[in-house]
């Protein structure tokens, strides 16, 4: 399935049967003007949680709320035409429980139109992936490197390696079992990443994973360059528009000072232009 064929977002199933077909390309994005700009060429668009540490300044993903994320949904839910939408689930939203978890999904994708929610977790959230696809709402699940485990997992470490990547096997093994039409890998081992994609009917979704994978993922932001501070081991920059755009901001305080901008050609006269017949 190719974004310059389609004439209409795809749906759950539609990503679900491009494994081992066609690559999925996505991207995360937060608000409408990005995703102008993003949806002739993804498949699927993640409203990330990430929002909150990319956006709003915050240590981690743990700070974000429903609210912010309904917002924001709704802002990239605008740019959207040919794209589907994925809306992440915030910490502590689906946790409790299943019917928690039902309730909450139901309002992100009742308030927001998305196709679909994400959450993080592997064996332990399967019967929760059960319940709310039972009930009608599409689950794309995370494993590996989950964020909004960031303070029991140590830190933004490679999980998987070694031993530990059987769990990672099974973790997969019980999302897909469970129901979810698709699973993001972040941050495990190339080898492991292979190993999962074959071992499962759905498609796996690569962050720091494996060009093998049955697609990619990267914030908007990283990919743009946005960040002239860090940039992670995983991400390809295709621009570099932070400091270009600090270049361009540092030009426009140059010109404000010299009294160069406005110029003539950006005040207006006294006067109206008369219309002409």
């Amino acid at each position: 399935m190719s974004a310059t064929a389609r004439k209409s977002a795809p749906m759950p199933d539609d990503i679900r049967a491009m494994k081992g077909d066609t690559p999925i390309v996505s991207l995360t994005a937060y608000t409408t003007p990005m995703a102008q700009m993003m949806d002739a060429h993804c498949d699927f668009v993640l409203v990330g949680d990430s929002v909150g540490m990319v956006l709003h300044g915050l240590p981690s993903t743990l700070g974000v709320t429903m609210e912010m994320m309904v917002l924001h949904g709704q802002a990239v839910a605008r740019g959207l035409s040919t794209a589907m939408m994925v809306i992440d689930m915030p910490f502590g939203s689906y946790e409790e429980g299943p019917a928690h978890a039902f309730r909450n999904a139901a309002r992100l994708m009742s308030e927001t139109g998305a196709g679909a929610v994400k959450l993080e977790g592997g064996v332990a959230m399967a019967d929760t992936i059960a319940f709310l696809v039972a009930r009608g709402i599409p689950v794309m699940a995370h494993i590996g490197l989950t964020p909004q485990s960031i303070n029991t997992l140590g830190g933004y470490k490679v999980q998987g390696r070694g031993a530990a990547g059987t769990a990672l096997i099974a973790d997969a093994q019980a999302v897909a079992d469970a129901g979810a039409f698709s699973v993001v890998l972040e941050k495990v081992p190339e080898a492991l990443a292979d190993e999962i994609t074959g071992a499962i009917d759905i498609p796996t979704i690569g962050i720091g994973a494996s060009s093998g994978c049955d697609g990619q993922i990267l914030v908007v932001d990283d990919m743009l360059g946005l960040f002239t501070a860090f940039k992670a081991k995983f991400v390809k920059r295709y621009a570099a528009l932070g400091a270009d755009g600090e270049a361009a901001i540092a030009a426009y305080a140059e010109d404000v000072r010299a009294r160069r901008f406005p110029g003539p050609e950006h005040v207006f006269g006294d006067t109206a232009p008369v219309a002409r017949p």
